[in-house]
């Protein structure tokens, strides 16, 4: 998929270039391989590279980069793990692209009050490493061992959300840098402020448009006492999502409860060496203590055989429970083995539970009608799916008919009052149906991106 180039200030690039590299030496890099690999490259969104990288080990630094850009009108891009799949790290006008991943440190937990502040290239799994001997976890997985900066600029959530939301509803406050250079801190430690405008909900999920973030302060959790997973095949997707919609109506505190619909559980039992029954399952987890676990386990059970569910298999070890939950991160890996030589074409959409099903249905109809394979796999506690058709690139048939789908299907989500992106953000990618969906609305985003970015240099061409 192409995206329309921006026009390019090219004396602008050349003169930044030129002072980054006298103030940073080796750190700033320009080679074809490199800035390649700091463009778009998780996904069929050209890559349009940026003309140099600068590795960046302060916020002072960052600083200093994004005040240099500034004055010459050059933009810039953050850059952290690259696991983003609309396009965000792409450079449509050149620029540089800032990145973050060594500034990676854990700066300080505060155990007693359940939080922590991290610089923004630290990983999920790094941070739960780091925290594990202190019997506290950080609860948002998006499944990729994203950055920590990244999750928060594209407000990540994944298989945990439905208990522990997303990363909104996570972090306590935000150090940014912001389009002049200045630095800001948008909070302090506290779990709520009535202290002026919300400024960190606004950068968190702003995708790098409005500022870089430097240092985040996450809200923590406590490792469970008991942890148990499940799964329940089902004769259905229909039948599926019922039972999901019965376990949020029960309120029932799941950790985790994933959709894997037939195509998936095909695609993933050679690869996981699982043996599943190739019919759409339910995957889940349960937190808790050792009896609120196993009563959990026990109402899931029978919610599920009320709606055609066979097969119900609580784990009874870790190893089986981390073999379950390794078949699904690796999913997307699956997929590709499932039909060699193809691209996993990874798209998400958001509804209200009621509309699950009847989303979840329409997906597989209009795949079938367009001749393509599209695994679905989601986050379906909170009416989220992921569709993901696997597309021979060299077929221009193919390809357009893919494009298609993934149209048809965020105008299917939002014509069912949902979202055209639960989780993945707009980017270049999903731009064409945020108008779409928020209407006016978007005219007071580009309003407030003008205000804080009046030269236009955060991250441009993504959002709007």
């Amino acid at each position: 998929m192409q995206h329309v180039k921006l026009p390019r200030n090219e004396q602008g690039i050349q003169t930044v270039l030129a002072v980054l590299k006298q103030k940073f030496g080796e750190r700033v890099q320009t080679g074809t391989s490199i800035c390649e690999q700091h463009g778009h490259t998780t996904t069929w969104i050209e890559n349009q590279p940026p003309d140099g990288v600068v590795f960046a080990h302060s916020t002072a630094e960052v600083a200093d980069i994004v005040t240099i850009c500034s004055a010459h009108e050059v933009p810039v891009i953050a850059y952290g793990t690259g696991t983003s799949l609309e396009g965000h790290l792409n450079a449509p006008a050149g620029g540089i692209s800032i990145d973050v991943s060594q500034m990676d440190k854990v700066l300080a937990v505060n155990a007693g009050d359940l939080d922590c502040r991290v610089q923004p290239g630290v990983t999920r799994e790094d941070l739960n490493t780091y925290l594990r001997d202190r019997g506290l976890f950080f609860p948002i997985d998006p499944g990729a061992n994203a950055s920590l900066g990244g999750m928060a600029a594209t407000n990540a959530s994944g298989t945990n959300a439905v208990r522990y939301g997303t990363m909104k509803d996570n972090v306590l406050s935000l150090e940014a840098v912001m389009a002049d250079g200045r630095i800001i801190r948008t909070g302090a430690r506290a779990r709520k402020s009535s202290a002026g405008y919300d400024l960190t909900r606004l950068l968190v999920g702003s995708e790098g448009t409005l500022c870089i973030i430097t240092e985040i302060t996450l809200q923590l959790q406590g490792i469970p006492e008991a942890i148990s997973s499940a799964y329940c095949s089902f004769p259905s997707v229909d039948a599926a999502c019922q039972t999901v919609m019965a376990v949020i109506q029960y309120g029932l505190p799941v950790a985790r409860i994933e959709l894997l619909d037939e195509v998936m559980v095909k695609a993933i039992n050679p690869y996981a060496q699982l043996g599943l029954p190739e019919t759409p399952l339910l995957l889940l987890e349960f937190h808790g203590t050792e009896a609120s676990v196993v009563e959990q386990s026990e109402i899931f059970a029978a919610l599920s055989e009320e709606h055609g569910g066979n097969g119900y298999k609580a784990t009874e070890t870790t190893e089986e429970r981390n073999r379950l939950w390794k078949a699904r991160h690796e999913a997307y890996w699956a997929m590709l083995q499932y039909r060699p030589g193809t691209h996993g074409v990874a798209t998400d959409v958001c509804v209200p539970i009621s509309k699950l099903a009847e989303c979840v249905r329409a997906s597989q109809t209009r795949a079938s009608e367009l001749g393509l394979i599209v695994p679905i796999v989601g986050h379906v506690g909170d009416g989220n799916f992921h569709a993901t058709p696997l597309v021979d690139m060299s077929d221009p048939d193919e390809v357009d008919r893919a494009a298609r789908f993934v149209s048809w299907l965020n105008e299917l989500a939002i014509s069912m009052d949902g979202t055209c992106t639960g989780e993945h953000g707009i980017g270049q990618g999903k731009m064409p149906y945020l108008v779409k969906e928020l209407g006016e609305a978007t005219d007071f985003m580009s309003d407030i991106k003008r205000a804080l970015d009046p030269k236009g240099i955060m991250n441009p061409g993504k959002i709007f």
